[in-house]
């Protein structure tokens, strides 16, 4: 008897219908293909190396005829894809050093340095694979990134588990998260203690604990027992979703620096046909040319160049911040402005409690149980952070009932029988309460502006209030200090919050300038005078809010500070910090500069090697053989001079 349909979703799942046996041929075909694509330099070197040794065989045991053709074969047959190569790039108008291979290979086959010509055929090939080799070392953080993107997620539909694609989780359900499997979704812990393991998120190496109620982001790996998850937000728009776009972004951008090797390029060729001819004319040797030609292949400028900036963006990934491009690294390696947002950026954003005052003989766990038993059922920042505080507290909470809410006002509901409100002034007073109690012990508490007061009352009486407050970061105190140690001229708060708040903060942080007061325009006339004041370019601006997204776009390079997820800012943004930690900002910046620097200082030190090496060859010192094996060994240096990028 025939089998019937295949299990439920596995066409979804796989991408593959099992009754299309063409479908499964053409996916073979075609992945048949890109291997040769993705391996074709590698084959060519193989290729080029197979030749030139069958070649000396034959030349030495046989006939050298034989094995000269041997070797003029294998310069024949590495000249139809450099040929085409050129070729599509003068039709782009993008005249590279590919021009001066083809004129070293094409001048070996006409003046009969045929071992030359292999051995430059060598050369190309194998150093193109050692660059795909370096580029696919260098991005190992970002393909690790890309390959633990979760696909499928255990939605609970009551007793049962179904397995779905992770698309298709929405925001309420409950999915299970197995031991060992990436987190598919956003979402808070409903049930179990969570265990995972961030460090591919943070760079963190040890696991971290959830108890219920705690917020995970996706991509983390579950490294305890399984726990349930509510999604509070589709896995489109989740953490790991957004990581994941900026990635492929990376991936896909090129570097300024890239075309401005494109511009050495430019000034090399004439400099080598100068030289090349030169040589020819002064000595009536076309070799000496050819040799001149010869160690100019390949420009290591090309190589080191990509080469280094890759690394970088590997290294920051490796530290939890995501390059959208080499674009980015390159001008944080050159940065002399950063302008810090404070909510969010220097401080984490998220409200706590500093300190209860109560009233009417309630002490001050009662008033806060009471105030957080009623904010459950809020979805107000200060009522999370309420909840949040009393939880942790170790605070039993009692479900309400009968809630009215005026959201961004206050809320009111039962607590065991008895009538609790909690919000601010207006909404306490408006409810029948009387807030003035609250209001004069305020003021003899003396708490500072920008900080935010919750009142509580119950049955028409006003028994406490809770005082409110954003908090620096812990690792903010040596920011500044380690900017500055990085070549940072420049250290700025821009804010929209009240002078007195932001030059408090400025002062602790240790700035040189204070902006307060700044709307989203303001910060936008901020960034633009930073880029126009004579020495503080570069600009670097670093905010988290949708309020900072324009600032973002503006600057020389946006930084936003994204662990909560995907924000108007981290889109707009040319770099994504993914963990609460403000000194990765410094750490960037140092990565940019010491990947900048290695990219700059390769295409100088190769350029130059390669150039005493043309005077070498013009004046007869080097034959195109020689000239070839030692463009070589360039090339190489050069290549793992620019992985140093990778190193901290």
């Amino acid at each position: 008897m025939r089998n019937s349909a295949p299990e439920p979703h596995a066409t979804m799942l796989t991408g593959h219908d099992p009754k299309r046996p063409a479908h499964k041929s053409f996916r073979w075909r075609r992945s048949f293909w890109t291997y040769l694509q993705e391996r074709r330099q590698r084959l060519l070197a193989l290729f080029s190396l197979a030749t030139i040794l069958l070649g000396g065989l034959i030349y030495l045991l046989f006939s050298p005829d034989a094995g000269r053709l041997v070797w003029a074969g294998s310069i024949a047959v590495a000249l139809v894809p450099l040929s085409y190569s050129v070729l599509r790039s003068v039709l782009r108008g993008d005249v590279g050093v590919d021009v001066i291979a083809l004129v070293s290979m094409g001048g070996s086959l006409l003046l009969g340095e045929y071992l030359a010509g292999a051995v430059i055929a060598l050369m190309l090939s194998g150093g193109n694979a050692l660059e795909g080799a370096a580029v696919r070392r260098a991005r190992r953080e970002l393909t690790a990134l890309l390959e633990r993107a979760p696909k499928i997620a255990h939605r609970r539909q009551g007793d049962e588990l179904e397995e779905i694609p992770v698309e298709e989780v929405g925001v309420g359900n409950v999915v299970l998260v197995r031991a060992g499997e990436v987190v598919p979704v956003d979402g808070v812990v409903v049930k179990g203690q969570a265990v995972v393991d961030e460090s591919t998120l943070t760079g963190e190496p040890l696991p971290v604990s959830y108890e219920e109620g705690g917020m995970i982001r996706s991509g983390a790996i579950d490294a305890g027992e399984a726990f349930d998850l509510r999604a509070t937000r589709p896995a489109t728009e989740s953490a790991y979703a957004s990581i994941v776009r900026l990635v492929r972004s990376a991936e896909e951008q090129r570097a300024p620096f890239v075309r401005l090797a494109d511009r050495y390029a430019l000034f090399f060729l004439p400099v080598t046909a100068v030289i090349a001819g030169a040589a020819w004319i002064l000595s009536g040797e076309a070799v000496r040319a050819l040799a001149v030609f010869v160690v100019a292949t390949p420009c290591p400028l090309i190589l080191a160049a990509p080469i280094a900036l890759i690394s970088g963006i590997s290294r920051a990934a490796g530290s939890g911040i995501i390059l959208k491009g080499a674009t980015a690294i390159e001008k944080l390696g050159t940065a002399h402005t950063v302008l810090l947002d404070k909510t969010g950026t220097l401080t984490l954003g998220t409200p706590e409690i500093e300190h209860v005052l109560s009233f009417r003989d309630f002490d001050s766990d009662e008033v806060l149980r009471l105030a957080a038993s009623v904010d459950q059922l809020s979805a107000h920042v200060l009522a999370e952070a309420l909840v949040r505080g009393a939880r942790h507290r170790g605070l039993a909470l009692e479900f309400p009932e009968g809630v009215v809410e005026n959201p961004g006002q206050g809320i009111e509901g039962k607590i065991d029988g008895r009538r609790v409100a909690v919000g601010s002034t207006i909404w306490l007073r408006e409810r029948g309460y009387k807030p003035e109690e609250a209001d004069e012990r305020l003021l003899e508490d003396g708490s500072a502006s920008g900080r935010a007061k919750v009142l509580v009352g119950v049955d028409g009486h006003t028994i406490g209030e809770i005082i409110m407050g954003d908090h620096l970061r812990s690792d903010t105190s040596q920011l500044v200090e380690r900017l500055h140690g990085a070549g940072v001229g420049q250290v700025a708060v821009v804010t929209g919050d009240q002078r007195a708040v932001a030059e408090e903060i400025g002062q602790q942080v240790g700035v040189d300038h204070v902006y307060a007061e700044q709307s989203p325009e303001d910060k936008l006339e901020v960034v633009r005078s930073a880029r126009s004041h004579p020495g503080w370019q570069p600009v670097v601006m670093v905010g988290d809010g949708v309020n900072d997204a324009p600032a973002l776009a503006l600057a020389d390079v946006g930084i936003a500070m994204g662990s909560a997820g995907a924000t108007v800012s981290s889109e707009t943004a040319d770099a994504v910090v993914t963990v609460d930690r403000i000194g990765r900002v410094a750490d960037a910046i140092l990565i940019g500069k010491r990947s900048f620097g290695i990219a700059r200082q390769s295409v100088m030190v190769g350029m130059s090697l390669s150039i005493v090496a043309m005077i070498f060859a013009a004046f007869g010192y080097i034959s195109p053989v020689a000239g070839a094996l030692l463009q070589e060994v360039i090339d190489v240096a050069v290549i793992l001079n620019a992985l140093r990028a990778l190193r901290a």
